[in-house]
């Protein structure tokens, strides 16, 4: 019997995959953005959506993963478009100095920007003030280099 089962080698295929695609291999480092959630279909379904293993892209040291081809290369012509702008970082903690993971399902597009956030209020409380917020959030984005 194989020390490999069938799931071992179709993701070792996929892996090779993103290091052709992308130029190095995926590390441990390199951890799941947005929870395995599509970041293109915010904007083109709008809701979130899990992305697949099948459909997936290392860019600035995370796993995106998408829900079809059409979205990855979508991503793959604009990540700056589709990419949340503070990382798999919650925007409204990161105004208070706190790194705290986002649940994708919180989430609102403002200005053609993807914001995620750790709690149901944060989209509602990002609208209230908003460049207030995110004068603050760019100022301790250094916090999500340094992590």
């Amino acid at each position: 019997m194989s020390a490999f089962s069938r799931r071992s080698i179709v993701r070792l295929v996929c892996i090779s995959a993103i290091w052709v695609a992308t130029g190095h291999a995926v590390t441990a480092q390199e951890g799941l953005a947005l929870r395995g959630y599509d970041p293109v279909a915010y904007f083109t379904i709008g809701k979130p959506v899990p992305g697949s293993q099948e459909f997936e892209l290392v860019w600035d040291e995370r796993r995106f993963r998408f829900a079809s081809a059409k979205h990855l290369d979508f991503f793959k012509a604009d990540p700056l478009r589709y990419a949340p702008q503070f990382a798999n970082y919650c925007t409204m903690s990161l105004t208070r100095g706190v790194l705290v993971e986002a649940n994708p399902e919180h989430w609102l597009i403002s200005d053609g920007k993807l914001y995620i956030f750790a709690g149901p209020n944060g989209p509602t409380l990002f609208q209230k003030a908003q460049t207030e917020t995110l004068a603050r959030a760019e100022q301790n984005r250094g916090m999500i280099r340094n992590r």
